[in-house]
């Protein structure tokens, strides 16, 4: 109410105004899963720390790992906002799908659009504060993790797509510490690649008899589940091969090794969880072992990295 220009309303009565806003942020945020964030996030710190091993100090400096932290969480908000945009057709016909935010129409198309749009401008603002080949790098970046969005139309190697695009992690850390690019960054990216390939095979699995309905492309709609198992595995194993690699040419020490063989025993413990007849406990799979994978590898080598320092 408003009495000769003067407005009647109390602030108690405009609170109400802003809580639209909040409640759809807040329902963004849980639609992309921003605590999965988590998966690719120790391998950015990881990254990051091997890197700083060519500074004199060896450590990274709190700011940049601000920075990173908040490019990270603005990419993956991208990406993820515009995975569900992207596919809101399917997501809408798929029953494991359809309870989504956007399907059933708590969040509009333009909203999300909006937030796709300020979740990349802070991604491309984060690069900048790091140094001038993350700047020009962040558009390459960005272009990765939005394309991984329509692969699945045109190529079972989809699963490929997203692992490079959180393969861009740890690479992204490194770049971001030193300016630079050289072979261990690629090669944690790589063995990043590998494991996120592996077990987005898996969590696939369950959407096999929709994604051949609707010509949508897997490796497990291609090959057959029992497939596509065995080539996750075979992913899983390269990745840990490739990880030993990494250890010996960056002169790591038994601790980390021990890390990874806690890792090998991880996945094989996630392989046992999912039987090409039995898909119950894909979630167990996918979410629980694989954060406790990423957390362990990045404390363990963390560990015996700074321990070298000393």
């Amino acid at each position: 109410m408003r009495f000769r220009g003067v407005s009647l309303i109390g602030p108690t009565e405009e609170r109400p105004q802003s809580a639209p806003l909040l409640k759809k942020l807040l329902t963004t945020l849980e639609m992309i899963k921003i605590e999965h964030t988590l998966f690719a996030l120790p391998f950015a710190f990881l990254g990051a720390l091997m890197a700083a091993r060519q500074l004199p100090h060896g450590i990274p400096d709190a700011v940049r790992i601000w920075w990173i932290v908040v490019a990270m969480a603005g990419a993956r908000s991208a990406a993820m906002a515009f995975n569900r945009l992207v596919d809101l057709p399917l997501d809408a016909q798929n029953p494991r799908t359809s309870g989504r935010a956007m399907p059933q129409k708590r969040l509009s198309p333009g909203f999300v659009a909006l937030f796709i749009l300020v979740s990349s401008a802070l991604f491309v603002a984060a690069a900048a504060m790091l140094n001038s080949l993350a700047l020009r790098l962040s558009p390459v970046a960005l272009v990765i993790v939005l394309l991984y969005s329509y692969t699945k139309r045109f190529t079972w190697a989809t699963h490929f797509f997203l692992g490079l695009a959180l393969g861009c992690a740890p690479v992204g850390a490194w770049v971001a510490i030193l300016g630079t690019l050289s072979a261990v960054p690629l090669l944690l990216g790589l063995a990043v690649l590998l494991w996120v390939a592996g077990f987005d095979i898996i969590y696939s699995c369950q959407d096999v008899d929709f994604d051949r309905t609707h010509r949508l492309h897997s490796i497990p709609g291609r090959f057959g589940i029992r497939q596509a198992l065995r080539i996750s595995a075979g992913l899983h194993a390269c990745m840990v091969a490739l990880l030993a690699l990494l250890f010996l040419k960056a002169g790591l020490g038994m601790l980390s090794f021990a890390g990874l063989g806690l890792v090998a025993f991880l996945l094989a413990y996630e392989h046992s969880l999912v039987k090409p007849a039995d898909l119950s406990r894909i979630n167990a799979a996918f979410f629980t072992v694989n954060g406790w994978i990423s957390v362990l590898l990045f404390v363990v080598t963390g560990i015996d990295i700074l321990r070298r320092r000393v």
